[in-house]
């Protein structure tokens, strides 16, 4: 199942189909989206998910885990998979998670283990500005990073990065919109600076997400995404999915 949803995604980089895999593609999102704005009411909870790319600033809810899952494959074959748990620590203030990531590129293979912990300094998720900077511990560097989220419209949401890792020594900077369409699907586009000693990139991504929520206060996100690294003229695929639900026998 896994090569095969490699094998699909690298198809969207061959020339011959590329149209046509763009066209199918397109009709599967249309389909996947509409499903959740017909499936069910008003009442449900809306999406309040990471960007893709781009780091929100609200801690996990106090009772409630979630679980993220990424894949992205760029055009020359690089692939990076991740999976993270995010736990709110006594209350929504503190929150840790932690990521084990899985690199290959140029058929060498390569993993990392990240720590973190983030502290709502400002707002919550559902405030109109919220603050919550980051500490990540790495295997060979330590990661700061400071999110802000804001929102604009009651249909248009912003996330900004900016942050800095000690080796390679790194500069980050982020901005995400993010258009809530509706309570269940969102559609938002990414920008994402970095620079090293060595070269500065600039990747922007539009993307789509949507949600499925589901007895015993379970949410699903899956989101697909479309990264393009301007400075280095690649693209990429980028997948993603999410379950967030209450522990504790909390509903």
């Amino acid at each position: 199942m896994i090569r095969k949803l490699i094998n699909f995604i690298a198809s969207l980089f061959r020339p011959r189909k590329r149209r046509k895999v763009r066209r199918y593609i397109l009709t599967l999102l249309v389909a996947a989206a509409a499903l959740p704005i017909f499936a069910a009411g008003n009442d449900d909870a809306p999406i309040q998910d990471n960007s893709f790319l781009v780091e929100e600033a609200y801690n996990q809810e106090p009772g409630v885990v979630q679980h993220i899952f990424t894949f992205s494959r760029t055009h020359a074959g690089t692939w990076a998979g991740t999976f993270t748990e995010e736990w709110p620590v006594g209350g929504l203030r503190h929150q840790f998670s932690y990521t084990p990531v899985f690199v290959r590129n140029d058929g060498i293979r390569s993993n990392d283990f990240a720590l973190n912990y983030r502290l709502q300094l400002v707002g919550n998720g559902e405030s109109r500005v919220a603050v919550a900077p980051r500490v990540t511990l790495l295997r060979d560097a330590v990661q700061v990073m400071l999110p802000a989220s804001v929102v604009v419209t009651p249909h248009i949401v912003t996330h900004w990065n900016a942050g800095a890792t000690s080796y390679p020594r790194t500069l980050t900077a982020g901005q995400s919109v993010v258009w809530l369409a509706s309570h269940r699907v969102n559609f938002l586009v990414e920008t994402v600076w970095t620079h090293t000693d060595h070269q500065t990139d600039v990747v922007v991504s539009p993307g789509l997400r949507w949600s499925y929520n589901l007895p015993h206060g379970l949410q699903v996100v899956p989101g697909i995404a479309l990264p393009y690294d301007r400075t280095q003229h690649q693209r990429s695929a980028f997948l993603y999915l999410s379950f967030e639900h209450p522990f504790r026998g909390e509903s």
